[in-house]
């Protein structure tokens, strides 16, 4: 294997000047670099990447935990996509650590990517509080950046979007719609936004004085198949509903399926709305109703904002973002319009 010093003979330079070269501190004139390059290629030299870092303080990495929960969904394959799109753009390699099932493994993946000496870390979490996420931000000197949560100490250092309120906005739609006996399916309520947007629904229906029905809401886990089952057992319940809100749109779509199954028309005796606006939501029949998550816009503010912490810049700061319903085939008047 070629050595930095072998390269330095054959350029006819010090291993300094090599050194300085590759790194690109301090001064070296253009003809020193070309014969310093020329001989990298000449001898198929390659740096040790370990030490190079060492010497110059930066990996060039941003590092991103996010739960393996989320790894069969469509949205972790867009935010998943956009983030390494966007982190390729600006010169930087993703490393992805995966948070698993509980907040002391996504501890360890942050401490994991931090021992990778990845210059910043995104986190999006679904187990680590907001407090003890605050002092995860305030321990480290790598920029930290908190994406889907809002925090009460850094609010830099966090992008997200209120579920809450976009719920809220999808459920009064509906009841200006002319619905009233409006079902909803919870994601998983271990998740904070699952528990936004079950919060979302429930102030909807206390805004427009409607009272609150529990039978009319049933738990899922963010999959098809529990979309399905809500439904299976809202219709073994004998509950009535002109609409209802599905907390994702992949249980949307297996809640349609098991009411066509079920002999339910869809829009024409429930209405179907879904959130996160996923790319096949046009294209099923009916065309899904959905509230549109803006994550492409939240993973390019959270990782210029880190490019901003680390080098600097021109940035517009933007922390929240709010969430848009689109209204398509799957979601009609009610009986009370």
């Amino acid at each position: 294997m070629t050595t930095m010093l072998e390269v330095a003979k054959r350029a006819g330079v010090s291993k300094a000047t090599v050194s300085r070269v590759l790194s690109g501190n301090g001064y070296v004139s253009q003809e020193t670099k070309d014969r310093v390059f020329q001989a990298i290629e000449e001898s198929g030299y390659r740096p040790n990447l370990l030490a190079r870092n060492l010497a110059t303080k930066s990996t060039q990495t941003l590092g991103l935990v996010v739960t393996n929960t989320l790894y069969h969904g469509v949205y972790f394959s867009e935010l998943l996509f956009h983030a390494a799109r966007m982190t390729e753009e600006k010169g930087r390699q993703l490393i992805l650590a995966d948070g698993k099932h509980s907040a002391d493994e996504e501890r360890a993946a942050i401490q994991y990517l931090l021992d990778m000496r990845c210059d910043a870390i995104i986190i999006y979490p679904r187990f680590l509080s907001v407090d003890e996420m605050d002092e995860i931000i305030q321990k480290h000197e790598q920029p930290v950046i908190v994406l889907n949560r809002r925090l009460r100490k850094n609010s830099s250092h966090c992008v997200w979007s209120d579920h809450k309120a976009s719920s809220q906005a999808a459920v009064s739609t509906l009841i200006e719609q002319g619905h009233r006996d409006i079902a909803f399916i919870t994601g998983s309520l271990d998740s904070p936004t699952g528990i936004e947007r079950l919060s979302g629904y429930k102030d909807a229906l206390a805004a427009h004085r409607i009272p609150l029905r529990e039978s009319l809401i049933v738990e899922g886990k963010w999959n098809p198949a529990s979309g399905a089952a809500g439904v299976a057992t809202l219709l073994a319940r004998g509950e009535r509903f002109s609409a209802l809100v599905a907390s994702n749109d992949d249980m949307a779509i297996g809640a349609i399926k098991q009411l066509h199954d079920s002999g339910v028309a869809v829009p024409e005796a429930v209405s179907v709305i879904g959130f996160d606006d996923i790319a096949m939501a046009p294209y099923i029949v009916p065309s899904l109703s959905s509230v549109r998550v803006p994550v492409t816009e939240m993973v390019k503010e959270t990782i210029s904002r880190l490019i901003f912490m680390l080098d600097g810049g021109d940035f517009t700061f933007r922390q929240t973002f709010a969430g848009e319903l689109i209204l398509r085939d799957s979601a009609i008047p009610g009986p009370h319009r």
